[in-house]
């Protein structure tokens, strides 16, 4: 079954191309089923193409999905087209009065930045404290994950001394895990990032798990809660040309950034990249959302 959004979202367009599976939100509603409800935080500057991304490996499910996209209030975005975001968007604080099956917090920018300096932390944080008790099971990316992990558990993050760029291979941890099934015992995911959680403040709390790691990145995914949190600190969403994307805005603007590593072919720049991360991306995001679905109460108001 499909993702339900709106008709006019311009995502829409770009997933009929792609023959993803999506529905109208009027053609929805003359349904007689209970979709899951996921809403979506998105936080990336690159605000429709990460739409796309995340809209592309949700849809591709069995399941009818219900998205409901939020924004900062406390932060203007300087990316989004003009009224997009009032759109598309609500305000994170109209959801608090409303239960998700699930809940999507996207990376940012602002990785330099200590958490609390950052103009939205004490709006966000209030969507995590929220999302404790009423949101099944939170998926958090990126940056996301590292301000999760340090507003419920206070895991500090670190600043690398490069940044982390290319694609990398993880081994999966705990194989039983419902989130790795059909995983093989490595896999290639995407990293951007300046810095990191810390591995062993992580692995000192007791209600965390690290499920995927690897000598290069350190911890990829962890969960609490029997999944119920999940931290991704990679990109399993991005599309081919994200990386490239980056690495030509950061050198264009005289940035120190290094070729992303095991990337181009040969790591020449003018060679296409090679997908290697797709189909564990979408078992991923499917292995998710089917967990979801078989755990989460049918009325929400019992989580």
């Amino acid at each position: 079954m499909p993702i339900k959004i709106p008709v006019n979202l311009p995502a829409y367009r770009a997933l009929r191309e792609e023959n993803v599976f999506i529905i109208a939100d009027d053609r929805a509603l003359r349904q007689d089923i209970r979709p899951l409800k996921v809403a979506i935080a998105n936080l990336m500057p690159t605000t429709l193409e990460t739409e796309v991304q995340l809209l592309r490996l949700l849809g591709n499910s069995p399941l009818q999905i219900d998205i409901t996209f939020l924004r900062m209030q406390s932060h203007e975005s300087r990316n989004a087209p003009p009224g997009h975001l009032e759109r598309f968007y609500i305000r994170s604080d109209r959801i608090f009065n409303t239960r998700f099956d699930g809940l999507i917090i996207t990376g940012a920018p602002v990785e330099t930045l200590d958490f609390e300096e950052v103009d939205y932390w004490q709006e966000l944080a209030a969507v995590i404290d929220y999302s404790a008790s009423n949101v099944f099971s939170t998926l958090h990316i990126c940056w996301g994950a590292q301000a999760a992990l340090y507003r419920r558990y206070r895991i500090p993050k670190r600043a690398l001394e490069r940044k982390l760029f290319g694609i990398f291979r993880h081994k999966v941890n705990e194989r039983r895990s419902p989130l790795f099934r059909g995983f093989d015992d490595e896999f290639l995911a995407p990293q951007s990032r300046h810095t990191a959680s810390d591995r062993d403040a992580v692995a000192a709390e007791p209600a965390l798990t690290i499920q995927s790691e690897a000598p290069e990145t350190g911890i990829f995914i962890v969960t609490a809660r029997e999944g119920r949190e999940l931290y991704v600190t990679g990109h399993l969403e991005y599309d081919p040309l994200t990386l490239d994307k980056e690495y030509r805005r950061d050198a264009a603007k005289g940035l120190p950034i290094a070729i992303p590593q095991n990337y181009y072919p040969g790591s020449d720049p003018s060679k296409q990249p090679v997908v290697r991360w797709r189909a564990h991306a979408h078992l991923f995001f499917s292995n998710w959302l089917n967990y979801v679905y078989q755990e989460t109460p049918y009325n929400l108001n019992n989580l």
